[in-house]
């Protein structure tokens, strides 16, 4: 039941927040992420190497493009990275292995290189390059795509930052040498390079940590929904007269009075293709605006530490303590018991005001799938999260061999889809994974919501179900004990 780093190495988790490195998840992924840009804009510059290493891998990506005849070997090997797991960052699914950056990202990057990064290291606009650029001008380029690059180009940064560590604060039973391929790109010769380091283990892997001041969370700081929601102020920043009026009129000919905010953002993107000088001019407006940068990765690691670190603890804390949680038979009674204590939990032990602190912080759906995966920790019970077999993907598979297998949906009240997804997916998913059994629960988190489940289980006739089953997270239906009247 380790849940952090500080408990499964036995180190104090103020120790941790002293030397400035996140208490990572050892269970699944979090939704956290490095953004460059805090790299580039470091306080008294300390990631400056770093961020210098990064564009000059991609200078050096773009000299090796211009000489074109690029083969699939090439590509694999300078562009083709994994997913740097060992960090427990990205918020994949349980456990910490991701997809990685596939053949599209290094193709999208490639391409681009030539085109609109043949500028990288002369910028005249802009202070820096930013290899955020690419998720500007590239769609299916994301945040996911761009943290795992530059992971992967300060890998050795991360390596030697949790060896200085581990080294100075973790017993020694808990350590070990690694050889780390790929630790380091070698400009010299063009190479990438592996080296030794000493390690926090984790079974035959090792565990990296990060530092807090490169994380946030939801976006980096340069993004395509920011360029576009403020596209509106690029033009006063342009110092080209002529071309400020051409960019202002090429946008505002594209609309009128009925003209709406998705209207806007066609007008906005058709406006940056035919002025692709726009985006250098964004970016040079985020940099100007770097301050505020380091406050939302604040904000945004805060919140993380409190909803993934105390109030998971204390909602995990207080399942193994209120109930029999961790005890079971066949899959479908040990499922049907443990949502059932799940909902108590929830509505009679506080475990709502968990769940409502957490919304807002992470899209709801997630963080009721998380909790409530990460409460499974110690079953001896097969637990499987967003099991695909061809017909969508079902939220928890749980079994014992091949023939004890039982499902579990979970729906948030607000789904536009409630009705429908209730009346048919269940069994679309139990014929696909040939079985049986499934369960199907329901998250409320006001009166609207409850109006409408209710609603929705009268006309379906699932009423009483036990295998439907509403779990009440409403802070406004808990009345305290001094209260409340007991008959």
């Amino acid at each position: 039941m380790a849940l952090f780093f500080s408990d499964l190495f036995e180190v104090d988790r103020a120790v941790l927040d002293a030397y400035g490195a996140y208490d990572i998840s050892m269970a699944t992924d979090l939704p956290l992420f490095i953004d460059p840009f805090l790299l580039y804009d470091s306080e008294g510059g300390k990631y400056d190497e770093w961020h210098e290493a990064l564009i000059n891998y991609l200078i050096f990506l773009r000299d090796l493009s211009a000489q074109g005849n690029l083969n699939k070997s090439h590509l694999n090997y300078y562009y083709g990275f994994p997913e740097v797991k060992e960090n427990w960052l990205g918020f994949t699914q349980f456990g910490n292995s991701g997809h990685g950056l596939g053949k599209k990202f290094g193709s999208a990057l490639n391409e681009n290189l030539g085109r609109i990064f043949n500028n990288f290291g002369t910028e005249k606009v802009t202070d820096s390059g930013h290899l955020e650029k690419l998720c500007l001008i590239k769609e299916g380029v994301g945040k996911d795509s761009i943290s795992d690059f530059t992971t992967n180009l300060i890998k050795r940064f991360l390596l030697e930052y949790t060896q200085a560590f581990a080294i100075k604060n973790i017993d020694k039973k808990h350590l070990r040498t690694f050889y780390v391929r790929r630790a380091y790109f070698d400009s010299s010769n063009g190479q990438w390079k592996g080296a030794r380091y000493t390690l926090p283990s984790l079974g035959v892997d090792y565990v990296l940590l990060t530092p807090k001041d490169i994380l946030t969370r939801d976006d980096t700081w340069i993004n395509k929904k920011d360029l576009y929601a403020s596209f509106e102020q690029l033009p006063k920043a342009i110092n080209n007269e002529t071309l400020r009026l051409d960019v202002s009129n090429h946008f505002y000919s594209q609309l009128d009075k009925k003209s709406k905010k998705t209207d806007r953002i066609k007008a906005a993107a058709k406006t940056i293709a035919a002025f692709p000088e726009l985006i250098d001019y964004y970016i040079s407006f985020k940099e100007k605006n770097a301050p505020r940068a380091h406050e939302v990765s604040i904000e945004k690691v805060s919140e993380s530490e409190d909803i993934f670190q105390e109030r998971l603890g204390e909602l995990i804390s207080g399942l193994k303590s209120s109930t029999n949680f961790y005890e079971g038979s066949n899959s479908y009674e040990e499922c049907l018991r443990k949502v059932n204590e799940f909902k108590d939990y929830i509505e009679n032990n506080d475990g709502y005001k968990v769940v409502q602190a957490a919304m807002g912080v992470v899209r709801s759906e997630e963080i009721v799938q998380l909790f409530f995966g990460l409460a499974w920790l110690g079953s001896s019970f097969d637990f499987n999260r967003e099991v695909g077999n061809g017909r969508g993907d079902v939220d928890f598979k749980i079994s014992k061999g091949s023939a004890d297998k039982t499902l579990i949906e979970f729906k948030l009240a607000s789904s536009s889809s409630l009705e429908k997804n209730l009346e048919n997916q269940m069994e679309i998913y139990k014929k696909a994974n040939r079985t049986g059994k499934g369960i199907r629960v329901i998250f409320v988190t006001d009166m609207a919501e409850a109006t409408k489940v209710e609603g929705v289980l009268n006309k379906l006739k699932l009423v009483d179900k036990e295998d439907v089953i509403v779990v009440d997270c409403r802070a406004d239906n808990k009345p305290s004990a001094s209260k409340s009247t007991e008959h």
